[in-house]
């Protein structure tokens, strides 16, 4: 019953809409739907469409190095900094889709794909990154000296990545120790 009366209300919100100018909606404010067409370059790309292909390229290119910074939400202070060899990639990310179906399936071969030796077929498409997935709860990278980091998103985490460094004031790592440290009883 807790659904009844938002329900009812949006039922009654709906039902006060006047479509007006050829069956375009306008809603009990009189504000109607509005689109925009964007203008394209000489290149014929959207400024959007530019600026995903150049990060695609930027991601990719063969020996960049970039910069990594955990940037505290509460102090503004950066709490890691690393170096990225390539580039940081999202835990989700995955070279195989995660759905597969072997053979003909309910009507549709959908999308083929080798795993092994075996020819499957998905429904997932693959991303511009050459990827299946989607963005993870950590990153992970490489940094310049071949050390392996995985960094998990967690309280509210300000993450910057650059191909050139910052500059900060400081760089505060917290580490725990593992072990308690002894303690001497007072003489």
């Amino acid at each position: 019953m807790k659904w009844f009366f938002p329900a009812l209300c949006l039922l009654l919100l709906l039902a006060a809409c006047d479509f007006k100018s050829g069956g375009t909606p306008v809603s009990a404010s009189g504000v109607s739907k509005v689109s925009v067409q964007v203008q394209k370059g000489s290149d014929g790309l959207t400024a959007e469409q530019r600026n995903v292909g150049e990060r695609l390229l930027e991601d990719n290119k063969p020996g960049s190095i970039k910069h990594l910074y955990v940037i505290s939400p509460y102090s503004g202070q950066v709490i890691i900094y690393s170096t990225i060899r390539g580039k940081a990639t999202s835990g989700g990310k995955r070279l195989t889709p995660t759905t597969v179906a072997a053979g003909y399936r309910d009507g549709s071969y959908g999308i083929p794909i080798t795993i092994g030796n075996s020819d499957q077929y998905t429904g997932e498409v693959l991303g511009d990154d050459g990827t299946y997935g989607s963005s993870g709860d950590y990153l992970f990278w490489w940094d310049t000296k071949g050390v392996y980091h995985q960094h998990y998103l967690t309280g509210g985490q300000i993450l910057h990545i650059s191909n050139a460094p910052l500059v900060v004031k400081e760089v505060i790592i917290n580490m725990e120790l593992t072990q308690k440290p002894e303690h001497k009883e007072a003489e």
